[in-house]
C-alpha cells in the first residue's frame, strides 16, 4: 500500500486546482479513495460522528452481494450446459458463467462511473460510493444473454435519468438498478421476458423458462420443486435465484444494521397476506398457488433484501417503513396475478413505493406532530 500511496502522492498535485490535469480531478478523487479513507472533514454545518460513512456501508452492501453473485455465475455455466444435455463439474460450470457475467459487469462500472466522474468535474463535486454497488447491482438483475451494448445504454438511462438529474448519490427517489431494468422491459422486451433470454447459448429445443414465466403461460404443472428454487439451480436473472445466497446476504445486512428489518419483515409479510387472500379466493390457478412460493419465485427475495431496503429511496421513519415494505409485498403478488403482462411485480413495486415513500413520510410525522398537539392541549 505505500507503493501506492507514493504513487498517488506523485500524481496529486497535477490533477488538483491549478495544475495540469485538473480536468481529471474527480477520476483521480475516485481511484485515490478506492484504496485509502479520504483525510478531509467537515468544515460547516451540523454532523454527526458516527463510525460508520458512506464507504463502510456500500463495502457492506458489496460483500452481501458477493453469494448472489458468485452462486449466480455458477448458475449460468450449469444452466447452459443443462441445456446441452452435457453434465458438468463445479468449477467448468463457474469460468463459464464468470467468462459471460464479467463483461457485463465491466461495461456497467465503465459507464457509469464514467458518467458520474464527468457530472463530478461539471459540479465539482468529489465522486460518491453509491455506484460501487449500483454497479454490481445492475448485472445481477439482468440475464446472461442480455447484448452489451444495451447493458451500456440501460446504465447510462438509470445514472443519468434516475440519479444524476435529482442531484446525485443520496438525492435519487428511484433504486438506480430497478431503473436500469425497467428501462430493459419497456425498451426492450423481447430481452427481457419469454424463455430465450434466461439461459446463455441455450439448446433450440431446450426450455429456458423461469418460474414465473411458466406461472404467467399457466404451466403450473411444470413449476420447479420449492428446493430447487430455494437452492438456485433455476433459470433466471443472473443473481436473483438462489434464496440461499440472498439469505447470506440478508443476515449480513441486518447484522450490521445496514438494511432495516422493518422493511423486510414488512414486505415478506405483505406478499404473504396477499397470497393467502388470493387462496381464499381462489378464482384461477394462479390465485391458488400456494402464497409461500411467491416468496421464492422471480426476483422478490432479491428486491426484498437488497432494492426495498436501500436506505436513500426507502421511507425514512420507523412506522413508515412497515408501510412501505408492507405494500411493496402486497403490489408484487398484485402485480404478478392480476397483470401478467408484468409478470416480475417486485420491480414495479418497488419503484412505485419509492415514488411514494416520501408521501409517507410526511403523513407519519405529521400525525406524530398532531398527536403532540392535542396532549399539549388536553
Amino acid at each position: 500500500m505505500k507503493v501506492i500511496r507514493k504513487i498517488l502522492d506523485d500524481i496529486k498535485p497535477n490533477v488538483q486546482k491549478g495544475g495540469k490535469f485538473e480536468i481529471f480531478h474527480s477520476a483521480f478523487d475516485a481511484v485515490e479513495t478506492l484504496f485509502f479513507v479520504p483525510d478531509k472533514v467537515t468544515i460547516k454545518g451540523s454532523h454527526i460522528r458516527d463510525g460508520i460513512d458512506m464507504k463502510r456501508t456500500m463495502i457492506v452492501v458489496f460483500i452481501a452481494l458477493i453469494p448472489a453473485l458468485l452462486f449466480g455465475m455458477w448458475n449460468v455455466g450449469f444452466q447452459h450446459f443443462k441445456s446441452l444435455g452435457e453434465t458438468v463439474t463445479l468449477w467448468p460450470a463457474f469460468w463459464y458463467g464468470f467468462w459471460k457475467v464479467l463483461p457485463i459487469v465491466i461495461v456497467t462500472y465503465v459507464v457509469g462511473l464514467g458518467i458520474e466522474i464527468i457530472f463530478a468535474q461539471k459540479r465539482g463535486h468529489d465522486v460518491n460510493e453509491g455506484f460501487f454497488v449500483s454497479g454490481i447491482l445492475i448485472p445481477l438483475v439482468l440475464p446472461p444473454d442480455i447484448p452489451l451494448w444495451m447493458v451500456a445504454v440501460a446504465t447510462a438511462f438509470a445514472v443519468i435519468i434516475g440519479k444524476e438529474v435529482f442531484g446525485g448519490t443520496g438525492m435519487n427517489i428511484l433504486n438506480p438498478a430497478l431503473t436500469a431494468r425497467a428501462f430493459l422491459f419497456f425498451a426492450y422486451p423481447s430481452f427481457m421476458s419469454g424463455d430465450k433470454v434466461w439461459i446463455s447459448d441455450k439448446a433450440d429445443a431446450f426450455s429456458g423458462a423461469t418460474p414465473l414465466g411458466d406461472a404467467l403461460v399457466g404451466n403450473f404443472d411444470k413449476l420447479p420443486n420449492p428446493m430447487d428454487m430455494i437452492t438456485g439451480i433455476i433459470p433466471g436473472s443472473i443473481g436473483e435465484t438462489s434464496i440461499i445466497a440472498i439469505s447470506i446476504g440478508a443476515l449480513i445486512l441486518l447484522f450490521t444494521g445496514v438494511a432495516s428489518w422493518r422493511i423486510l419483515f414488512s414486505t415478506i409479510a405483505g406478499a404473504l397476506i396477499m397470497g393467502l387472500l388470493f387462496n381464499l379466493w381462489g378464482y384461477n390457478d394462479y390465485m391458488n398457488l400456494p402464497a409461500h412460493y411467491h416468496l421464492i419465485m422471480g426476483g422478490f427475495a432479491f428486491g426484498a433484501v437488497f432494492m426495498a431496503t436501500d436506505p436513500v429511496t426507502a421511507s425514512q421513519t420507523n412506522k413508515g417503513k412497515y408501510i412501505y415494505g408492507f405494500l411493496i409485498g402486497l403490489l408484487a403478488v398484485l402485480i404478478r396475478v392480476f397483470n401478467p403482462a408484468y409478470p416480475e411485480g417486485m420491480m414495479l413495486a418497488i419503484l412505485l413505493m419509492n415514488v411514494f415513500a416520501p408521501l409517507i413520510d410526511y403523513y407519519v410525522v405529521a400525525s406524530n406532530i398532531n398527536k403532540r398537539l392535542k396532549r399539549v392541549k388536553a
